[in-house]
């Protein structure tokens, strides 16, 4: 278990640091899932701050989805974070998958963000 734990952290870093050299001011929507919830920040690297994020946890969202750890609790996720993003004059960013590979719940909240209107 450590060593897998240490692949992904490897694989996250690796990721993330390519991410902040092409990101050209851009702020990072950064992806942690868990296996009962999914969470995602929207983070300015520049300044250190986070300028948005939604979880699963949200009480809106666990209404619409049945459980809180699925392809559409993922979704709506997605679009509430593009909702906050948009409210914070955010419209680009640099999708940041965290070292997870880019299919499943991942995917569907990245496709339902860039529905809602967030370039990346």
């Amino acid at each position: 278990m450590k060593n897998t734990r240490k692949t992904h952290a490897r694989r996250a870093m690796r990721s993330r640091t390519r991410l902040k050299k092409l990101a050209n001011g851009r702020p990072r929507l950064s992806v942690f899932r868990s296996n009962k919830y999914i969470y995602v920040q929207l983070i300015d690297d520049a300044n250190g701050t986070t300028l948005a994020h939604a979880s699963s946890l949200e009480k809106d969202v666990a209404k619409a989805a049945k459980s809180t750890g699925n392809i559409k609790a993922a979704s709506e996720v997605g679009s509430l974070i593009a909702k906050r993003a948009k409210k914070a004059g955010v419209e680009k960013v640099v999708f940041d998958r965290g070292g997870y590979i880019y299919h499943g719940r991942v995917k569907a909240l990245a496709d339902a963000a860039r529905d809602a209107g967030l370039q990346f």
